[in-house]
Formats: structure tokens, sequence, C-alpha cells
């Protein structure tokens, strides 16, 4: 996802890649290192529900993306795809943990 990320933000508009880009890159940035978070704490919960927001967080600004017509429809389902199952994995973690 993260390569993905990076290949479709480089062909937002200029104007955009200080607002709308950053934002994504930053949310990408904090999926990764609450990924390494909860991974490494032996109390999980908390950190994996922050890391399940924050996924929300990311569907949002790639919905907001694809409003703006920054990215086609057929990009979008290919990111939301990627982003649906990173979903799904910290769905199956949140419930082996909880």
């Amino acid at each position: 996802m993260e390569t993905y990320t990076h290949k479709a933000l480089q062909q937002y508009p200029r104007i955009e890649r200080h607002l709308l880009c950053s934002q994504i890159q930053a949310s990408m940035n904090i999926i990764q290192r609450l990924t390494i978070v909860g991974w490494k704490r032996y109390h999980k919960k908390t950190t994996l529900q922050d890391l399940d927001v924050e996924v929300e967080v990311l569907r949002k600004w790639l919905t907001k993306s694809l409003r703006l017509e920054y990215i086609n429809p057929h990009k979008y389902a290919t990111w939301m795809n990627h982003v649906n199952e990173v979903g799904r994995m910290v769905g199956g973690w949140l419930r082996s943990a909880g």
C-alpha cells in the first residue's frame, strides 16, 4: 500500500501536494507507527483502536480525493482495496487481542 500511495500522490496537482497529499502521507506514517507500537506492546487494545481509527481517517482522505477528482474511480477502487485489506488485518488483530 505504501508504494501505491507514493506513486499515486505524485500525480496529484501541485497545489494539493502541501495540503491533501501531506495529510494522506501523515496518515500513512501514523498507521505504520501504530502498527509497530501495537506489535511491540503487551497491552495492545488501545493502540489497535487508534490504528483502526487512523485507517478510517485514511479512507475519508481518499474519498475526498475522489470527490475533488484528483484520482479516477479505477485508482480509487485499487487504493481502497489496499486500505480495506489493512482494515481487515487490523480488525482481526483487534478480535484476537480483545
